[in-house]
C-alpha cells in the first residue's frame, strides 16, 4: 500500500542536492518510493514529482499528466516512473509558460522551456527506454529532471516580472479564459 510522504520545500537541503543514480531498480526500497510518489503526486494535484522532493535523494521522477484544479488542460496520461532519465536531445526551439511546484507553494512563473525532448530512462521492472516528449509533457520532464540537478523552476526564469503568486495566476487565468469565450 503506498503511504503519503511529506513534500520538501525549497530551503530544505535535499532540493538543491544533486540526486544519486539508482543502482538497483528491483530493491524493495525502491519500488516502494516509486508507490508513494505516483500516490503522493496524485494526492497533491501535481502532474510530476521527483525523488528529492520527498526526501530520497534518488533519479527517480514521476510524470503523471491528467487535468486537474492545477492544470486544467494536461492531456491525460497513465502515470510513469522514469528511473535514472537523461535528456538525449532537444529542439532548438523553446517556448515560454506558466510552472508551478509542489516545493514551492503559492507561485507560479513562466520558465522558457524546450519544446520537444528525447529521453532515456528505466522504468520499475528495469527495461531501458527512449522517448520523445513534446510540449505540456516535455515541459514537466524537463521541470522534475531540474529536481535531480538540485534546480527549482525559479533558477529558469528570464525575468522577476515572470513570477506571480497562485492566487494573481488564478485571476489571470480566469481573464485569459473570458477572453476567449
Amino acid at each position: 500500500m503506498a503511504n503519503l510522504r511529506e513534500i520538501y520545500q525549497l530551503g530544505s537541503d535535499v532540493i538543491r542536492s544533486v540526486a544519486e543514480k539508482v543502482s538497483d531498480v528491483h530493491a524493495a526500497d525502491i519500488q516502494s518510493l516509486i508507490d508513494d510518489m505516483i500516490f503522493t503526486c496524485k494526492e497533491s494535484k501535481g502532474v510530476g514529482i521527483a525523488a528529492p522532493q520527498v526526501n530520497c535523494s534518488q533519479a527517480i521522477i514521476i510524470i503523471a499528466s491528467y487535468p486537474n484544479e492545477r492544470y486544467p488542460h494536461a492531456p491525460m496520461m497513465e502515470p510513469t516512473a522514469l528511473i535514472n532519465p537523461k535528456i538525449i536531445s532537444h529542439s532548438s526551439s523553446m517556448l515560454k509558460d506558466w510552472e508551478g511546484c509542489l516545493s514551492l507553494p503559492g507561485i507560479r512563473a513562466q520558465v522558457p522551456r524546450y519544446r520537444e525532448i528525447e529521453v532515456s530512462y528505466t522504468d520499475r521492472e528495469g527495461n531501458e527506454h527512449t522517448v520523445m516528449y513534446r510540449d505540456f509533457v516535455a515541459r514537466i520532464f524537463q521541470h522534475e529532471h531540474d529536481h535531480l540537478v538540485g534546480k527549482v523552476f525559479l533558477d529558469r526564469i528570464e525575468s522577476t516580472f515572470d513570477v506571480v503568486m497562485e492566487k494573481e495566476y488564478q485571476r489571470l487565468m480566469s481573464d485569459e479564459k473570458g477572453e476567449r469565450s
